[in-house]
């Protein structure tokens, strides 16, 4: 293998990491659906002949799990020597295809140079509906994965050039708005495509030994660097337990604990006491806790490492088999990303300790779910409008938590009202942060939002998975919680219904409107440290009532 100078490796990896944007940008440019088009739910990656991956684009951490999942399988179930040039892989399934949910649907494709297989490119879209029994595919409600959707394991799409069109008239006949899945199909297509090209033009201008030098360079680089930053924390045992609220299906106060030791270089993240499998959709696979597991790990300690194999193989993960967060088939999974942003909320609450100029208070810890469908009365055709809503990211050591934002393995962005209102019988009354949802503190917590949405003439059905509902995101160091969040139903005189934390199937009549209330986050530090310059920014925003700051911070009720 030829040496290549430190700068040769890392203007490789710039250019690996470009073409993953590339790709990001070319499916975000030409998909159909709004939550690709618009709320970039959808990642790119870069893997070598051994499966192993070498870039991830600045996208969601959480789909890794799936792409990485999916290139194992291929090698497993094909062998290097029956993958030939223009094939496409594709697959969605967390047992069998080792993905995290069957919305996300994970496309690869393999770079040859002439006649040996050098690498492999991916991408990841969440489409906003694989079938099952609920619109939008992550209702509530759901107690075994065959009920969640169509499960696809890994399966050739294209052999040699050749799409099998049998496959996916299969796979569009069993999902709703399949003109829209079709579309969004095509945008990970042609992204496979456009990245097979720009990996082309790399070898040729590097050479295939350079180029397989520079992936060892790069996954060994990111593990001694971060070797490096865990032998700065204290050698010690750190522990957290954190609860979910419920699972849709009866099973309440769900408690997800860790035990994460440090010793040296090495850590160990044990989370025995965590519940078992519940019989609602939030259990988790294991390379989605993989997956959150690196993601804490590196948000914690260096958010500027990259994204590769050296990260993925650092940390020694304990999980039981058959725990909530290991579980077996034929176990739902589809809301798995409410209980990832826990896991995360967890790490940072034990890791808190080591690190505390790092560490932030817990954000809204949900992936708010919120599914609108039905049939559109100006053009009789069907429609399914899905959308995860942010929340509050929690206050930090130096600085306030953000109001309204995606946060951790959720790095999507939330859908602008116009979008819903040109693509959906829709109306949008209300989007706006919620007044007070952030918890007090030297540094106060990030504010939840609110959406009121109700159809237009026609009656739809509203389907949705909420996490932070019941049990508020705590602060830290001394920080208030944050609000709870909510799914409310309100009728045509403004009267209002609790709806349960993951409902399905609600009716919503042409006069009823559904309200989507978010978690806000919680507060770094005691209240009372809170600077007067602060709290006056705090009284003029408008974002926290005079009984919010008079009730939480006493230096502001003696003014």
């Amino acid at each position: 293998m030829p040496s290549l100078s430190p700068i040769e490796v890392e203007l490789l990896r710039n250019g690996l990491t470009s073409i993953c944007d590339e790709m990001f940008l070319a499916i975000m440019k030409s998909a159909y659906s709004t939550n690709i088009k618009e709320r970039h739910d959808h990642s790119a990656a870069i893997f070598d002949a051994d499966g192993r991956v070498v870039v991830q684009g600045e996208s969601l951490p959480l789909h890794l799990a799936s792409m990485l999942g999916l290139v194992e399988v291929v090698l497993d179930r094909y062998g290097k020597e029956n993958i030939s040039p223009g094939d496409m892989f594709l697959s969605n399934d967390p047992f069998v295809g080792r993905g995290s949910h069957l919305p996300d649907v994970a496309i690869l494709a393999p770079v040859f140079r002439e006649d040996e297989l050098v690498m492999f490119v991916s991408n990841i879209a969440h489409h906003s509906d694989i079938g099952g029994m609920a619109p939008g595919s992550m209702a509530g409600g759901m107690t075994e994965i065959y009920q969640e959707g169509l499960r696809i394991p890994v399966i050739r799409l294209f052999h040699k050039h050749e799409l099998q069109d049998d496959i996916l008239d299969l796979i569009l006949l069993n999902v709703r708005v399949p003109d829209e899945r079709r579309g969004d199909y095509f945008a990970q297509i042609a992204a496979c495509r456009l990245g097979v090209t720009r990996i082309k033009e790399i070898i040729k201008q590097y050479g295939v030994p350079a180029i397989k030098s520079c992936f060892d360079e790069i996954i060994s680089r990111t593990s001694h660097r971060m070797n490096k930053v865990i032998r700065d924390l204290p050698d010690g045992i750190y522990k957290f337990e954190d609860i979910m609220d419920d699972d849709g299906m009866g099973t309440f106060e769900i408690p997800i604990s860790i035990k994460i030791t440090v010793n040296g270089s090495k850590i160990c993240f044990d989370f025995t006491g965590t519940s078992d499998q519940v019989r609602g959709n939030i259990n988790v696979t294991r390379n989605a806790t993989q997956a959150s597991v690196c993601y804490a790990l590196k948000a914690l300690l260096d958010p500027d490492a990259p994204n590769n194999q050296g990260m993925l193989d650092l940390p020694e993960i304990i999980i039981e088999r058959g725990s909530l967060l290991d579980a077996n088939f034929p176990a739902p999974v589809a809301a798995r990303a409410n209980t990832c942003q826990r896991i995360i909320d967890v790490i940072i609450g034990a890791l808190s300790k080591a690190k505390p100029e790092a560490a932030v208070a817990a954000a809204n810890g949900a992936n708010t779910t919120a599914v609108f469908s039905g049939i559109d009365p100006k053009s009789g055709e069907s429609y399914v409008y899905l959308e995860t809503l942010g929340g509050g990211f929690g206050g930090r050591a130096k600085k306030d938590g953000k109001d309204g934002v995606q946060v951790h393995i959720t790095n999507t962005s939330n859908l602008p009202v116009e979008s819903i209102e040109m693509e959906y019988p829709l109306i949008v009354h209300s989007y706006k942060l919620i007044n007070s949802s952030g918890g007090a503190g030297r540094y106060r917590g990030g504010l939840g939002l609110e959406r009121i949405i109700q159809p237009i003439n026609h009656s739809c059905i509203f389907n949705g998975a909420g996490e932070r509902f019941s049990h508020k995101p705590w602060g830290i160091f001394g920080g208030s919680q944050g609000s709870s969040g909510e799914f409310l139903k309100r009728d045509c005189n403004g009267n209002r219904e609790r709806l349960p934390n993951k409902p399905i199937s609600v009716n919503i009549s042409e006069k009823e409107a559904v309200i989507i209330r978010t978690p806000g986050a919680g507060g770094y530090g005691r209240a009372e440290e809170r600077s007067k310059e602060d709290l006056t920014e705090d009284a003029n925003s408008d974002k926290f009532s005079n009984e919010f700051l008079n009730q939480n911070y006493p230096q502001w009720s003696l003014n």
